[in-house]
């Protein structure tokens, strides 16, 4: 299957200072061009070092800034913009009933016309677990409840009435090889992987590999990554990935420049 090349931005509104601002960006970022756009599902900012093999590094202060929640903002973008599909990267399930979830995903897809990705993952940010009440858990049971969730929601996306505008892509992202690559592998319809290329590469294949085990096509699940530069886009484009990601955050005032910097890059590719 031959894809174009997409860009999307993830728009972070932790440390924004007022909703406004964050909603400012999302429309300026529609106005640009971008393919797509992603919001978060985090109660607070997550305070980071970096990202190692594919997993966030805390900073060892998490202070409380100000923040806002993703899916009630999702349906006011669904109003406000006109071009993008938008989403968040990622849903937690862990504090999100799947039936409602897949509820929620509907209406909001029908609030934008059909542009919602259903971004989906099993959550791994502590605090917003434990200052809202839920349980944390464990790696094994955070992942077992995520397998049985994915189920449940696309039992009750194919009961809702009226069912969703299009048959919602579902976006999962990691490279775990024992849970995260099985569960991409049989749901996703977008994969969003955090490797260098020779390693996305070898998770590239088994995902091919466990997707005819369930009976599917692995060419029919769109490669997504993290933006860096023009030469590592085009080595990551060679190695079949199609859509490229890259933040807007308040820090920086959500600075559009980064965002042109790709948007250029696809348009000239």
């Amino acid at each position: 299957m031959t894809r174009p090349v997409r860009v999307a931005v993830q728009i972070q509104p932790g440390g924004t200072p007022d909703y406004a601002t964050w909603r400012d960006a999302v429309v300026a970022a529609d106005d640009l061009g971008v393919d797509v756009i992603f919001g978060y599902d985090h109660f607070h900012f997550p305070a980071m070092e970096g990202i190692v093999d594919g997993k966030p590094i805390l900073t060892e202060d998490q202070p409380d800034v100000p923040n806002f929640e993703g899916w009630t903002a999702l349906a006011s973008w669904g109003e406000i913009t006109s071009h993008a599909e938008i989403g968040l990267l990622v849903t937690g399930v862990g504090y999100r009933n799947p039936d409602l979830l897949a509820d929620m995903a509907r209406t909001v897809d029908h609030i934008s016309g059909g542009r919602l990705i259903l971004g989906l993952g099993a959550g791994w940010y502590e605090k917003d677990y434990t200052t809202y009440g839920y349980e944390f858990g464990t790696f094994a049971s955070r992942f077992d409840l995520f397998d049985e969730s994915l189920i449940r929601i696309e039992n009750r996306l194919a009961a809702l009435n009226p069912p969703p505008v299009r048959k919602l892509p579902i976006l999962i992202g990691g490279t775990g090889p024992k849970r995260s690559l099985p569960a991409i592998a049989r749901h996703a319809d977008i994969w969003h992987a955090f490797q260098g290329l020779d390693a996305f590469r070898t998770s590239s294949e088994r995902v091919d590999e466990l997707a005819a085990s369930f009976g599917r096509n692995g060419a029919d699940i769109e490669r997504s990554t993290l933006w860096e530069n023009g030469e590592s886009a085009d080595a990551f484009r060679e190695a079949g990935v199609t859509l490229f990601q890259t933040e807007l955050t308040a820090k920086n005032g959500y600075d559009l420049g980064s965002l042109k910097e790709v948007l250029a890059w696809r348009d000239n590719g």
